[in-house]
C-alpha cells in the first residue's frame, strides 16, 4: 500500500505542468482517498497487534524466522535422536524376540526329552515296582517256609533229644563200659567200642554185646522214622588173622555187618532204615599213639539220623 501511495505522489509530480487542473484534482483527491485508506487499513492493523506497528518490520520478520529455523533445526535433531532412539530399540527388540525364539525352540526341543525320559523312568519305577512287589511275594513266602522249615527242624531236634535221652535210658546198664550217647549236629551218636561187642580180630558179638544191641533196637523200632547207619572202625594195627578177613577195612565191614543182622531180629524195625559201613582205620577219634588211644578207635558207631525227606522238599522249594 505504501508503496502505491508513493507512486501516485511521483505520478502527480510528473504530470502537473501537463495535465489539465481537473485531472491534477482527480489525481489529487484519489491520492487522499489513497491516504485516507492507508491511514486506516494502519490503524486497523495496529488495533489486530496490539497498537505495535513495528511487529511486522523486516527485522522482527527476520528475528522470527531465525527462531523458526532454530526450532525447525532442533526439531529436528530431536527428530533424529527419537528414530536413532528408535531404531536402536527396534534392534535390540528384534534381536531379543530372535534370542527369545531360538531360546523357546531349545527348550521346547529340551523338555520334549525331558519329557521322554521321563515316560522311560516312569516306566522302568512301573516295572521295577512289580518285580519288587513280586520279590516282597516271594520274600513273604520263602519266610513262610523258612519258619516252616526251623519249626520243623526244632520239632525233630526235640525228637533226637527224645531220642537220645530214650537210648540212654536204655543202655543204662552199659554205659561206662566202652558206650556212650551223644547228639550233635542234629543226630545221635551211639559210640560202642569192641571190648562190649568183640572179641580180638574177631566180628562176632559176645553175649553182653548182643543185650546192649538188642536192647538199643528195642528203642529204634519204636522210631520208624529215624534212618540207621553202623559203621565199623579199627585202629592201625594191620590185620593178623585167619579167615576170609582181608584188612581193617574188610574186618570193620564185617563187624559193622554183625551189628546190623542182630538189629535185624527185631522185626519192627524197617530194614530199608539200615545201613551197614566199613571204615577200618581211617577215621579215628584218638591218636593210635597209645593203647587207650587205639581202643577208643576199635569201636561200633551207630549214627541216627532223622530223615529229611520233608526238610528237604522244603529247601527245594526257598
Amino acid at each position: 500500500m505504501i508503496k502505491k501511495i508513493f507512486f501516485g505522489i511521483v505520478l502527480v509530480s510528473l504530470t502537473t505542468s501537463c495535465v489539465s487542473s481537473k485531472i491534477y484534482e482527480d489525481l489529487k483527491a484519489k491520492n487522499e482517498m489513497l491516504k485516507a485508506e492507508n491511514e486506516t487499513l494502519m490503524s486497523r492493523l495496529n488495533e489486530k497487534n496490539g497498537g505495535n506497528s513495528n511487529q511486522y518490520s523486516v527485522a522482527n520478520l527476520q528475528k522470527e524466522i531465525e527462531k523458526l529455523n532454530s526450532e525447525k533445526s532442533r526439531l529436528a535433531m530431536d527428530l533424529a535422536a527419537a528414530e536413532s532412539n528408535y531404531q536402536r530399540m527396534k534392534d535390540s527388540y528384534d534381536a531379543l524376540e530372535e534370542n527369545s525364539s531360538s531360546a523357546l525352540t531349545d527348550n521346547l526341543a529340551l523338555n520334549r526329552d525331558l519329557l521322554v525320559k521321563l515316560e522311560e523312568k516312569e516306566k522302568a519305577l512301573a516295572a521295577e515296582s512289580v518285580r519288587l512287589e513280586k520279590l516282597q511275594r516271594d520274600l513273604a513266602a520263602r519266610s513262610a517256609r523258612v519258619e516252616e522249615l526251623e519249626g520243623i527242624i526244632a520239632s525233630k531236634d526235640a525228637k533226637m533229644k527224645s531220642l537220645k535221652d530214650a537210648i540212654s535210658a536204655a543202655l543204662t546198664n552199659f554205659e561206662g563200659n566202652g558206650l556212650t550217647v551223644e547228639q550233635r549236629d542234629g543226630k545221635v551218636y551211639v559210640s560202642m567200642e569192641n571190648k562190649l561187642l568183640f572179641e580180638s580180630g574177631s566180628w562176632a558179638v559176645g553175649t553182653r554185646g548182643r543185650e546192649a544191641v538188642m536192647e538199643l533196637g528195642k528203642v529204634l523200632a519204636k522210631n520208624p522214622e529215624i534212618a540207621v547207619l553202623i559203621e565199623g572202625h579199627t585202629d592201625n594195627v594191620p590185620y593178623g588173622g585167619s579167615g576170609n578177613i582181608e584188612n581193617n577195612w574188610d574186618l570193620s565191614t564185617k563187624r559193622a555187618t554183625a551189628i546190623v543182622q542182630i538189629l535185624t531180629e527185631n522185626g519192627s524195625i524197617p530194614k530199608e532204615n539200615l545201613t551197614a559201613a566199613g571204615r577200618g582205620e581211617f577215621s579215628p577219634v584218638m591218636p593210635n599213639t597209645s593203647a587207650e588211644g587205639k581202643a577208643k578207635n576199635r569201636r561200633i558207631e551207630v549214627v541216627l539220623t532223622p530223615k529229611l525227606d520233608e526238610i528237604n522238599k522244603l529247601l527245594n522249594e526257598i
